[in-house]
């Protein structure tokens, strides 16, 4: 391995996320040939205790050179190979005090470990066979899931059903090869292959990994969340709208135009997709440059958005400052959100429609007595459908390298079946179909490179 994810030695690392006054326990992690020794050189144990596998011991953690207690705490054993790295991993599990927590990471760094790298603890499970790349990766998105949703998605993978199709798929690809090959050397002691058939067997491989590439934006989708970003004139009920969607007065709501005067966020949980919702000051001339920075912050949030609320005033209609600001948005995804109709009456409400022919999706609400919003989230829910996350029925979802490699995979099981058309010798079918098998391999780690280990693991949180 390179350098970046040297594998040998002991390493050490924080575990838990140390927060002043915020956590009650924070974990050292120890892993390697030395993890057993570091702890009987720390930790001391009260009565007798055994010393085994598997088993919790109760003591303090002492400074071996002044004798000083660090800590009262709790001794977690896993020897090798029933450990999370198959390696000998011991765990200090220690008050959650930031002093605490590095004072004994500190001694176990001066008593013959060294400090891990981002990811090293996974990098090792993998890599002494532990885990496969896809329950690797799973692992840092369970970790960094944000919904429900995304997390049983993230043990789906975990649990191996991710490499499972994988697995099942690269199978299917070296039966065909093996075919190929033995009819290429045994060629007059077997019966000619059916191209046709061959054909078919490559065409239902392709079918499932598509089926496969389907559910990458969803993934994508459950892992980083929707940007959508509320913007409109000052006044028009954009704070009003993510204090009543999100049921918390996250912004300041006032008749003053001009109150917001920069991004408010809060994120929400739609069908277990995590959005996160913007805030924008209102767009408008002003010269208040204190304002006026708001306003540039306002489109640039916009811009980068993955869907916009275009909110205007009903009781005020299609201004032309909203129809300038539209005329800035209306290239993004956009909902038109029609607000304050409680103001008006049903013909003025569809005179209002007629006038506005622009955008296609168009909700009305009064935001201001909580009317409207389940009809603007299911409008959220159509454009996710029609646009990023088409709905699946499959139990697993797939990261952009993993759709990455399927896709390349994909691609070169049309080029053998463009090869079998083309009436060429046996093995030129073996050359694309080989380069398939190795790009299923690719997912699952059984052919990977040191470059793309060093590019997946450095994602992950120290102590992972």
């Amino acid at each position: 391995m390179s350098e970046i994810f040297a594998t040998t030695g002991t390493i050490a690392a924080i575990a838990t996320a140390i927060v002043p006054q915020q956590g009650s326990i924070g974990v050292v992690r120890v892993s390697g040939t030395s993890a057993m020794y570091i702890a009987q050189t720390l930790f001391k144990t009260p009565g007798k205790q055994s010393w085994e596998s598997h088993h919790i011991l109760y003591g303090h953690i002492c400074n071996p050179e002044t004798k000083q207690v660090v800590d009262e705490a709790l001794l977690l054993i896993m020897q090798a190979p029933r450990s999370y790295t198959c390696e000998d991993v011991v765990e200090f599990h220690c008050h959650g005090g930031v002093i605490v927590v590095k004072q004994v990471l500190r001694l176990c760094l001066e008593n013959g470990a060294r400090l891990a790298r981002a990811g090293e603890f996974t990098l090792r499970a993998f890599l002494n066979g532990r885990l496969d790349l896809t329950q690797a990766e799973s692992i840092s998105d369970l970790v960094g899931a944000r919904s429900p949703e995304a997390a049983q998605y993230a043990l789906a993978g975990l649990q191996g059903k991710l490499a499972h199709s994988i697995y099942n798929l690269r199978a299917k690809c070296l039966d065909i090869l093996a075919e190929i090959e033995a009819q290429i050397d045994f060629e007059e002691d077997l019966t000619p292959l059916d191209p046709k058939r061959i054909v078919r067997q490559i065409e239902q491989v392709a079918t499932d990994i598509t089926e496969l590439i389907a559910t990458a934006d969803k993934g994508q989708l459950l892992r980083t969340g929707l940007k959508v970003a509320i913007v409109g004139r000052p006044n028009v009920g954009k704070s009003s709208l993510l204090n009543a969607w999100s049921q918390n007065d996250r912004a300041i709501v006032t008749d003053i135009p001009g109150t917001t005067r920069d991004v408010v966020e809060s994120e929400l949980l739609l069908k277990g997709i995590p959005i996160q919702v913007l805030d924008t000051a209102g767009i408008r001339e002003t010269q208040d440059q204190v304002e006026k920075i708001g306003v540039e912050r306002s489109l640039k949030a916009a811009n980068a958005a993955d869907l916009i609320l275009f909110i205007i005033d009903a009781s005020q209609g299609w201004t032309v400052e909203d129809e300038g600001i539209y005329a800035q948005v209306k290239h993004y995804p956009l909902i038109l959100v029609i607000n304050k109709i409680d103001l008006l009456d049903e013909d003025q409400i569809n005179a209002l429609k007629l006038q506005i022919q622009e955008p296609a999706f168009q909700i009305c609400t009064a935001v201001g007595k909580n009317q409207g919003i389940d009809s603007l989230e299911m409008a959220i829910f159509e454009i996710i459908q029609l646009g990023k996350a088409q709905t699946t029925d499959m139990e697993l979802v797939i990261n952009q390298r993993q759709q990455a490699a399927l896709i390349r995979a994909k691609i070169l099981l049309k080029e053998v079946q463009t090869t079998i058309f083309g009436k060429l010798p046996l093995d030129f079918w073996t050359i694309d179909l080989r380069g398939a098998i190795d790009a299923l391999g690719e997912i699952t780690g059984e052919n990977i490179t040191e470059s793309l280990l060093d590019r997946i693991f450095s994602k992950f949180c120290i102590g992972k």
